[in-house]
């Protein structure tokens, strides 16, 4: 399933880059799709490993920026090509936030006991869902697509990235202070 997945994430890739963007985003989908049933049907059937455990995250980590350089360069093909300077700055935003956030999860996690940054409270929990990450940016495109504008959508994940991204070091930045305070910093699912 992981497999089959993988395969549907490089030809969404390939597609975003020729800006094939609904098939790209048909194929983007069912490599979504695939993930989130992967490492659940593997411990159902007891046919989870080690390695499907490093291949699966391994893939969910590394290639949404690949899609976004990808929706970026389809742009051309197109028709709705961003002026290269734009588009450099809005791919930095994209890829850098995300690397960002994800160095702040890992910081989190580092400083509070292993506890990821998205269960401190449930203002976290449901930020989670929305966060600027691979689902929701796919939202985001498709929802521009649907206006024949690829080269917005990709400028609104920048956007929605920059949000984000200053949403997760605020609370990051408070979970800190609380801490310096000796206040112990809790998963409100452990109250």
């Amino acid at each position: 399933v992981t497999l089959v997945g993988a395969v549907l994430c490089l030809l969404a890739f390939w597609l975003f880059w020729i800006g094939q963007y609904w098939l790209g985003i048909a194929a983007g989908f069912g490599f979504m799709v695939l993930d989130t049933v992967d490492g659940k049907l593997a411990r159902c059937t007891g046919a989870s490993s080690k390695w499907g455990n490093v291949f699966d995250h391994g893939i969910d980590l590394v290639h949404p920026p690949f899609w976004w350089w990808a929706w970026e360069h389809g742009l051309a093909a197109y028709g709705r090509p961003l002026e290269p300077v734009y588009a450099t700055m809005v791919l930095w935003v994209i890829v850098g936030g995300y690397v960002a956030q994800r160095a702040i999860e890992g910081l989190a996690i580092q400083r509070f006991a292993g506890m990821e940054i998205h269960v401190w409270r449930p203002l976290d929990s449901k930020f989670r869902l929305i966060t600027a990450r691979r689902n929701p940016n796919m939202a985001i495109l498709a929802a521009a697509l649907l206006f024949g504008r690829p080269d917005t959508g990709l400028v609104l994940v920048a956007w929605w990235t920059l949000v984000s991204l200053i949403f997760h070091a605020v609370r990051l930045a408070q979970m800190t202070e609380r801490q310096a305070r000796g206040v112990k910093v809790a998963s409100w699912l452990d109250a």
